[in-house]
């Protein structure tokens, strides 16, 4: 009886110090939950930039190799690259082949401007700057003035390589290495970005189904793409275009990479 007694004791203090373990561990994991959203980094500067815990990665193809960015610019940032070039924008154009210069064209019917030189030393935009230069692993020299479009109720871009055909621009910076495009508004209807050679899927682009891959704008994102593969020779399947827009304004920010230093 006494032994019996015994085994229960010793039964009701394993019991209970279970109890108090699992209590002790569920008050860290709470605890831990309340921090994670503080993180050491919270006053750092540089994560902040970065957009550290907000910008989520999602590769959509490895050939061509797209990667698209949820969360890359902030809804701050957007209205204020848009104020930027609100009053400045002017008609697109395209390369052209012969004399490396750009010319209007009925393949790209959007509106454009190009930051300039001092605007690229504004902090916002040096944020900016920074992100894209760290998130695609090419130096900031290395980019071009970043160009803020709009595209409107039947505007569009049609397939296009980003990489130089001519020699004229080949001069400053070499070929164009990648490009980050950004989306600074959302509620449209059509306008994606349309990749033609990377898969057998379909998707619609601009209400229509077409073979190939479809990044909806959505205001805050970018999309990371890159005209060289790892060969180093220009990629046949960065092929991309701008969907037709159907409804509302597709407002976009696009970064294009050189070799090497282009400013």
């Amino acid at each position: 009886m006494a032994r019996i007694r015994f085994v229960l004791g010793l039964l009701t203090f394993v019991t209970i110090g279970m109890i108090i373990g699992s209590l002790f561990q569920l008050a860290f994991i709470h605890h831990l939950e309340e921090t994670s959203g503080n993180p050491h980094w919270e006053n750092d500067k540089d994560a902040a930039a970065l957009r550290l815990r907000f910008v989520k990665p999602e590769v959509v193809s490895w050939s061509p190799r797209i990667i698209v960015f949820h969360n890359f610019l902030s809804m701050e940032e957007c209205e204020y690259l848009k104020a930027i070039a609100r009053p400045r924008l002017q008609i697109s154009t395209v390369v052209d082949t012969k004399t490396g210069k750009g010319i209007k064209s009925e393949v790209r019917t959007s509106s454009g401007m190009f930051l300039s030189s001092e605007e690229r030393k504004f902090s916002i935009v040096q944020a900016i700057e920074k992100r894209i230069a760290v998130f695609s692993q090419v130096p900031a020299e290395n980019g071009e003035l970043i160009q803020v479009l709009r595209y409107e109720a039947n505007q569009f871009y049609r397939p296009h390589h980003d990489y130089f055909s001519d020699t004229y621009n080949l001069k400053r910076g070499g070929q164009r290495v990648a490009t980050m495009l950004m989306y600074l508004s959302d509620n449209v209807e059509g306008g994606e970005t349309y990749f033609p050679m990377a898969g057998d899927a379909e998707c619609s682009c601009g209400g229509k189904m077409m073979k190939g891959v479809c990044v909806k704008p959505v205001k805050g994102d970018a999309v990371l793409f890159w005209s060289m593969g790892l060969n180093g020779e220009s990629d046949p399947k960065s092929l991309h275009g701008g969907c037709e827009v159907l409804k509302g304004e597709k407002w976009s920010a696009t970064k294009w990479m050189r070799q090497r230093a282009s400013y």
